[in-house]
């Protein structure tokens, strides 16, 4: 397994108009607004995302690394024999399309399985790990079913690759400093291609997401339906 970090975000805590979900700039704070402009995505890696070139210039010397290590592991899995493990030459591109269009709904699953508006120091131990099928379909919304989803030790994520632990500390140490309770991790694996999902999380009090015990059965109804427009269902006041 060799995991490459993705980019999502929640809303910064002083930013009261946006609700939990929301990517920023992975340089200056920035929250995207997609009504008015979408964030550029980092072409090397395909996940950092910036709200300017002016950001995204400023941040190449810290993301360099990571993103040619990303950028690597792509390349890779295209030399790979087609075969059970890579059963497309572009798996990988793929899957982090596919990471990306579903960032909601896999944040928001990660968030259900790991009950943190219960258990928020689960953060700190457990990850998600989603198992995905590929489909050799046209239309990419129906490239992947969800085949299984595992709760897993933190560590069977960043103990493979040094470079996005570090990542992931790295952020885990912004959110708890804007307040938050650390970096939620998702992994989202098929065959011997998978996508690390890092998620920075609210305080529980600041959530109105409803606790969902069917969260695995929303997840495949979604990914497999090929829907994209996943809302959270909230009830509860936030505060």
């Amino acid at each position: 397994m060799a995991p490459a970090a993705a980019n999502y975000y929640s809303a910064p805590p002083h930013a009261h108009q946006k609700q939990r979900g929301y990517r920023i700039c992975d340089t200056c704070g920035a929250v995207e607004n997609p009504v008015a402009q979408k964030f550029r995505l980092c072409g090397g890696c395909m996940t950092t995302q910036y709200c300017s070139p002016e950001c995204q210039k400023s941040h190449w010397p810290s993301h360099k690394a990571l993103c040619q290590h990303t950028a690597a592991q792509m390349t890779g899995a295209k030399q790979q024999p087609i075969g059970p493990a890579y059963p497309d030459e572009n798996l990988a591109k793929y899957l982090r399309k596919f990471t990306s269009t579903h960032s909601s709904l896999l944040g928001w699953a990660g968030f259900q399985a790991l009950q943190l508006k219960r258990l928020p120091a689960n953060i700190r131990q457990s990850a998600l790990l989603i198992e995905l099928s590929y489909n050799a379909h046209a239309e990419s919304l129906y490239r992947f079913s969800v085949a299984n989803t595992h709760i897993v030790s933190r560590s069977y994520v960043t103990s493979h690759d040094p470079l996005v632990a570090a990542d992931i500390s790295r952020r885990e140490e912004r959110c708890r400093r804007s307040g938050g309770i650390g970096t939620l991790v998702i992994l989202v694996q098929c065959g011997g291609i998978s996508q690390v999902m890092p998620v920075e999380v609210d305080p529980p009090s600041k959530i109105s997401w409803d606790s969902r015990d069917d969260w695995a059965e929303v997840l495949r109804h979604f990914v497999e339906s090929g829907r994209t427009d996943f809302k959270p269902i909230s009830t509860t006041a936030r505060g």
